[in-house]
């Protein structure tokens, strides 16, 4: 009896995943073994609900419920990978807007940095040099001062080429070419490094070393050398314009909400067609974002891409914060993480782009080099990054953490700490200007054995107030640990900066 009653259960399973119209029809004279897993049956119980089919066809409640989910699905892709684009767009976007206007104006953080600009990750110990060039009206000199370093990056946030120290120029400064895409008119023949561009906007961001504390004698060498002006102008280029960005609240980073996938609208706009991968290209078309039609979504659109942004940027903070790939953390027992998991400036590894990755870089960080990914020992720097404490949990602002570097601390130049916060990514807003310490403090303490404890906390812990650095009750922070110049202990990882320790 049991073996009857399966039985006739398995045929009656059988049934339900069999099409109507097969069981009710003979077999044809020319019929196929057909699988079962190339059929669809009649009804398919799914995440987004139960979808409907006659002989496979779609019903029209069927048919808007996956296409719901496909533009919904888009769109999230669509802010995880279109984020290198929009990150650019915001960065000159905010600069123009302050006054630094493309391929006029060279903005210089003179006194340097604070917690007043909203800029992603950037630090407190460097004179920043930053412009914006738009090639679609033809090639754009840049003249380098010497001493400097940093990228140049293209309008998906690609390394188009270093300036400065590991530059062309080597760092004796010099004249720079860019050349847009597609350009087929005349360009000299001697006198710059031509660098020909893959996209019209290109965005420039150096560093002008200070030398024994003169910050002033650093931004007057810049404002001394640094020009940006178009190849038309090269024979009576104009005045300078400088603005001092010191201080000023101005925003660089890209949106979270619906208003992204307008900044990405304004990048397609403006480049070339093949600026980019036609399967990037073919992503953005596919939620209304296409070459020379307007961005208009209707109702039913705007509502999944404004669900869809929101699922996308949490998606980012979760691979950012709560990462699940493990190959992000540079020590097995500690929660110290990697910016650049296997090296690569393009997120490449054995062919393959590591998506996540990419996501995590771009959501927190600006700036693509290989000069950050490729260090080497004695030259550039290396970046460590903390978000929890010892025992896992998220860093808290309104506790107090001690974290010590052991000796001897494998940096040639310096180190530094900077802390941020955990909604903006940028510079967390305290009373301290410099959002952390870093080595060439006098007044830092060193412990017994040479090690350094740094203390993290609302207020500075009795005894300690040298090696302390503010955080806020009520926000969430994060930290960049920095090495410039790191040493061979630092990348056979037999050095180890310790964790951050909760103090209660």
């Amino acid at each position: 009896m049991r073996k009857l009653l399966f039985g006739a259960l398995s045929l009656l399973t059988a049934a339900t995943l069999i099409p109507a119209y097969a069981q009710s029809q003979s077999d044809p004279k020319y019929s196929a073994k057909v699988p079962p897993y190339i059929t669809t049956p009649d009804k398919v119980e799914t995440s987004i609900g139960t979808l409907k089919f006659f002989d496979g066809l779609p019903d029209a409640e069927t048919a808007q419920k996956v296409y719901d989910n496909l533009d919904r699905a888009r769109g999230m892709e669509a802010f995880l990978s279109g984020m290198p684009a929009a990150s650019i767009y915001a960065m000159c976007e905010g600069l123009s807007q302050i006054g630094v206007k493309r391929n006029e104006v060279i903005g210089i953080f003179a006194d340097l940095m604070d917690a007043r600009s909203l800029f992603l990750t950037a630090n407190t110990t460097t004179i920043y040099v930053s412009a914006c060039m738009d090639l679609k009206d033809g090639p754009m000199v840049l003249e380098v001062p010497p001493g400097v370093l940093g990228p140049v990056d293209d309008a998906y946030f690609r390394w188009v080429t270093d300036v400065g120290l590991t530059g062309p120029d080597k760092g004796q400064g010099g004249k720079y070419l860019f050349v847009p895409p597609g350009y087929s008119g005349n360009l000299p023949s001697q006198g710059y490094f031509v660098i020909k561009s893959p996209t019209y906007s290109n965005w420039l961001l150096s560093r002008a070393f200070v030398e024994g504390g003169d910050m002033a004698a650093a931004s007057n060498g810049v404002k001394a050398r640094a020009k940006i002006y178009p190849l038309s102008a090269a024979g009576n280029p104009p005045q300078q314009k400088f603005v001092d960005l010191s201080g000023m609240q101005f925003n660089t980073i890209h949106a979270n909400d619906f208003h992204f996938y307008e900044e990405l609208n304004e990048v397609i706009q403006h480049e070339p067609a093949d600026a980019f991968d036609p399967e990037i290209v073919g992503l953005f078309a596919a939620i209304g974002i296409k070459k020379d039609k307007p961005f208009a979504p209707d109702a039913r659109l705007k509502s999944i891409l404004v669900d869809a942004v929101a699922i996308g940027n949490a998606t980012a903070r979760a691979i950012l914060f709560a990462p699940r790939d493990q190959e992000v953390k540079f020590y097995s027992d500690r929660e110290w993480g990697n910016g650049f998991v296997g090296g690569s400036y393009e997120f490449l590894n054995n062919g393959e782009r590591m998506l996540d990755v990419r996501t995590r870089f771009h959501y927190y960080a600006t700036g693509i080099t290989p000069a950050m990914a490729f260090a080497k020992p004695g030259t550039g720097s290396a970046y460590a990054f903390a978000g929890r404490d010892a025992k896992g949990e998220y860093l808290d602002g309104g506790k107090t953490y001690k974290v010590t570097l052991p000796a001897p601390i494998p940096a040639a130049q310096f180190w530094s700490f900077t802390v941020y916060d955990g909604q903006t990514r940028s510079m967390l807003e305290t009373d301290q200007k410099l959002a952390g310490l870093d080595s060439t403090q006098k007044d830092i303490k060193k412990n017994s054995d040479g090690s350094v404890t740094v203390w993290f906390a609302p207020k500075p812990p009795a005894g300690h107030e040298t090696n302390w650095v503010q955080t806020m009750p009520g926000k969430g922070w994060n930290t960049l640990l920095r090495l410039y110049a790191p040493l061979e202990p630092w990348f056979d990882k037999t050095w180890k900066p310790g964790d951050f320790e909760r103090v209660d």
